[in-house]
């Protein structure tokens, strides 16, 4: 393989990576809208779906796409229960307060799979095959297709729940100013409670197809919040086009220094560009300054 089919290659395979950081900083980015938080149990989100649909496939030998939808129904319910029992009764609380529930909830959900299903790693079969896909001299496996297709219809559907729904538009003004969105007669903690169940319904889908690429284990999704949350940031918190780009730049960055440096480099660069952007841009490098100002006060 030349250095340009290489190349090719490398580029596939970060818009795939990318792609998955993305529907993850998706997740982040619609409970920061709604409640001003980080969630750092949203990895986990991601693990749960993949770990409850092995299990249903794998054990109770379910067909793969219903144990795919049953492990989103359940794990859309955790995030529901979560919300109920350790946000909604908090009157008032301070940001540090929801953010360090978000990291116990994370602990959690982490150790209730260590004690489910061990720290073995699991797989869930493709969902259309291993035969790779021949595409210019590289190759694309089919799995890398359905992730790419299904972070597209996540932002199509997102986009037309969050213009042309009455919910959606009121999540929409509760992201702008909860005090005018509640004077209205918007309930903004049923807002917030959609908030955590869209989350997760979108992490679990993620967990779903990313499954028979990545494997998942009880502690993949430490690992994949810890990027989704760096891509959220590069891509300015609440901004999702912005994650989108930003999960394609560190999935592409990822790629190219694994195959063109060492593989032993590949987790560091999320971190690294993290830093940088942190340092150099706060807000986030998609975030218009005069947004960023808003965004400050």
């Amino acid at each position: 393989m030349n250095l340009a089919n290489q190349l090719l290659q490398y580029t596939l395979s970060g818009i795939t990576i990318g792609s998955i950081y993305a529907m993850v900083a998706i997740g982040f980015n619609i409970i920061y809208n709604s409640t001003g938080i980080i969630n750092f149990a949203q990895g986990d989100f991601v693990m749960l779906g993949g770990m409850i649909a092995v299990y249903f496939h794998q054990s109770l030998h379910f067909p793969l796409i219903v144990a795919a939808l049953f492990s989103v129904l359940i794990v859309t319910a955790l995030g529901i229960l979560f919300e109920r029992f350790a946000i909604h009764p908090l009157k008032n609380p301070h940001i540090i307060t929801l953010v360090i529930i978000t990291i116990a909830a994370s602990i959690l959900f982490k150790g209730g799979a260590m004690f489910l299903w061990g720290k073995d790693s699991y797989v869930l079969p493709s969902f259309s095959g291993d035969n790779p896909i021949h595409f210019f001299g590289a190759t694309i496996l089919p799995q890398s297709l359905w992730i790419l297709g299904t972070l597209i219809v996540i932002v199509f559907f997102l986009m037309f729940f969050f213009n042309f729904t009455l919910i959606g538009k009121a999540m929409k003004a509760c992201s702008f100013n909860k005090k005018a969105a509640s004077i209205v007669g918007i309930n903004v903690k049923s807002m917030v409670l959609l908030s955590f169940a869209l989350s997760a319904f979108i992490g679990s889908i993620a967990g779903v197809i990313v499954t028979p690429i990545t494997l998942v284990d009880y502690d993949r999704g430490s690992l994949l919040g810890l990027k989704g949350f760096g891509t959220a940031i590069m891509g300015g918190l609440g901004n999702m086009w912005g994650s989108i780009a930003a999960g394609l730049i560190i999935g592409l960055l990822e790629s190219y220094s694994a195959g063109l440096i060492s593989s032993g480099y590949k987790d560091a660069v999320a971190l690294l560009v993290l830093l940088i952007v942190l340092f150099f841009s706060p807000g986030g490098i998609f975030v218009k300054k005069e947004e960023h100002k808003l965004k400050s006060f």
